[in-house]
């Protein structure tokens, strides 16, 4: 599969669904008037010879939430922070050294929510310049590349499951090389997918 910018702008134009950590775990009751917190990830595309790549993180091992996973860069929006993609576009910046000027946006998903409470809006974004990567040593310990096309390949996806607070969940996963991308991260991106095969 060849994707071109093109394509992905003319995804994010088209009506997409909203999706979540329980998509694949429709017996699971959620508390009614819950209180969802509104946070941005970025999903960093860079366009290089051989097409369209995606950048990523291992979060830091020594983090209390999520240890060791991997996300894409972003987290919960400030109130300094205008709306959702500025939330996105900052945490990017503090987490891997992305200049936000060096971002052109490309638009936005349909927002997800996680278990952990929050309100999740991937925010796309195409790379226009050149940067020094630079992780956020208390938070990152790696930052790698995938190509798009691996992660927007529908036929790639597994769904897998474990014990979550006693009871068992499924979720998606994407594994791509030594790294097993997988929960909140592999689900927004199955979103993604969904929207580019429309």
């Amino acid at each position: 599969m060849t994707l071109e910018l093109d394509a992905l702008r003319a995804a994010l134009a088209r009506p997409g669904r909203p999706s979540s950590d329980f998509d694949l775990n429709p017996e699971t009751v959620l508390p009614a008037g819950r209180k969802l917190r509104p946070a941005g990830v970025l999903a960093p595309v860079v366009q290089r010879a051989d097409g369209l790549h995606l950048l990523l993180t291992k979060r830091s091992s020594a983090l209390k939430h999520h240890p060791g996973q991997i996300a894409f860069p972003g987290g919960k929006q400030d109130e300094a922070d205008a709306d959702v993609i500025a939330a996105a576009l900052r945490e990017a910046h503090e987490e891997i050294g992305l200049p936000p000027e060096n971002v052109d946006v490309l638009g936005t998903l349909p927002a997800h929510e996680t278990v952990t409470g929050f309100i999740v809006t991937p925010v796309i974004g195409v790379i226009t310049r050149d940067f020094t990567i630079t992780p956020e040593k208390d938070e990152v310990d790696e930052v790698f590349s995938v190509p798009l096309a691996h992660v927007l390949d529908a036929e790639r996806y597994v769904i897998e499951s474990r014990r979550w607070r006693g009871a068992k969940r499924s979720y998606y996963a994407v594994p791509y090389g030594p790294y097993y991308i997988w929960g909140a991260t592999a689900r927004m991106l199955r979103a993604w997918t969904d929207q580019i095969s429309k």
